[in-house]
């Protein structure tokens, strides 16, 4: 079993910074890939970025090329997103995600591909 723990969602100014923070504890040898995904209303779960267990590759969605930056923490079970330049429409409930098999891209953007989640944490940006 592997728990994770979102944090680091807020209410910015379009523009504005936000970091995420996913703490991974319990079975985090298994993990091969920590994901974020996000979600807003009346949506589907999109994909955000992804980032490999040792930190080596890193994956973006085209909407989070060149304004986020997916990063393991010193801690190495801790996986950050920093969003910069946050715009409306990156509203959502974040999520962080791992997955145990070892999937490559573009594998590593579908949902059903992870196997634990977070709760999320919501991130409002006002225009």
């Amino acid at each position: 079993q592997v728990q994770l723990v979102e944090s680091g969602g807020g209410l910015v100014q379009a523009g504005g910074s936000l970091r995420l923070s996913c703490a991974a504890s319990g079975r985090t040898i298994s993990i091969y890939n920590m994901g974020w995904f996000r979600q807003a209303p009346g949506k589907e779960r999109e994909f955000v970025a992804a980032i490999s267990w040792r930190g080596v590759n890193t994956y973006y969605a085209d909407s989070a090329k060149g304004r986020f930056t997916i990063s393991r923490g010193n801690a190495k079970n801790t996986v950050f997103v920093q969003m910069n330049s946050l715009k409306p429409e990156d509203t959502a409930v974040y999520y962080c995600a791992a997955e145990l098999y070892g999937y490559t891209w573009p594998g590593l953007s579908r949902p059903n591909n992870y196997d634990y989640w977070g709760q999320g944490t919501q991130v409002t940006v006002s225009s």
